[in-house]
């Protein structure tokens, strides 16, 4: 008979094998395309071979919990979703790389144009080049579109990247900055705010995910680039209401 731990597993793994099919038809879609077809959050594009062998062990481990059922171990998937807990909340280095959920009811419709696919598509791609040691945008989760430009390399997004590094600082005093203090914000640039939003952005991502309240404050601070763990907890219970809302919609 299966516990109700056998049963959580198993509804798991076809939800993941159910979204790697559909990243499997994704697969030969134009990158456009692809970035329109689901409400996508950020994350690098997983590559064929990557989803293939994602496929592979899902198979393989929901055959496992199968027999493990059969032959009357309760304590198989406990252990199992014991260890799906401690690696996202001890192990996990970074969660930028990975196989977002794609769900049958969120795909969007594409126009014959949009749909077009890749001539020359093969079942390999090209493994991404990294640079080492380059950290992602501060504020990249919250607008994919812009994370894609700068992973793409495009021109136009370096040479104004080039420009904004080398613009003159404005003075302490700028009417920006007063008219930002007007209105009962801080001013643009200000990197307090700025470490506000990434951590709003970051729970709004986690929440999305399923992962519970608690569990927010330390797998952001295990993020590189974010505040300390008490501003975290700071930022997190004033933001709560908007974040719930965020995360909603």
């Amino acid at each position: 008979m299966s516990t109700p731990a056998d049963k959580r597993l198993l509804e798991l793994l076809d939800k993941w094998l159910t979204s790697l099919e559909l990243h499997g038809k994704y697969s030969s879609l134009d990158d456009d395309s692809y970035w329109k077809i689901q409400p996508w959050i950020e994350h690098q594009r997983p590559n064929r071979w990557i989803l293939d062998l994602a496929k592979q062990k899902a198979v393989a481990l929901k055959a496992q919990v199968e027999e493990r059922i059969k032959s009357g171990d309760a304590q198989f998937s406990d252990s199992l979703e014991l260890m799906i807990f401690l690696a996202n909340l001890v192990g996990s280095e970074h969660i930028e790389r990975f196989i977002p959920m794609a769900e049958t009811q969120n795909e969007r419709h594409l126009t014959p144009a949009e749909s077009a696919l890749e001539s020359n598509v093969t079942g390999t791609r090209e493994m991404p080049k990294f640079v080492a040691g380059k950290q992602p945008a501060a504020n990249s989760s919250a607008n994919p579109q812009v994370a894609r430009v700068e992973r793409k390399g495009a021109p136009g997004a370096k040479a104004a990247a080039k420009s904004a590094g080398k613009a003159p600082k404005a003075p302490a005093d700028t009417t920006a900055g007063d008219a930002g203090a007007a209105e009962g914000g801080p001013p643009q640039g200000d990197p307090a705010h700025a470490a506000r939003e990434q951590v709003v952005a970051d729970a709004v991502r986690l929440v999305q995910w399923g992962r519970k309240w608690f569990e927010l404050p330390e797998l952001v601070a295990r993020m590189a680039g974010r505040p300390p763990l008490a501003e975290i907890r700071r930022i997190l219970k004033e933001n709560k209401p908007a974040i719930d809302e965020k995360a909603k919609n």
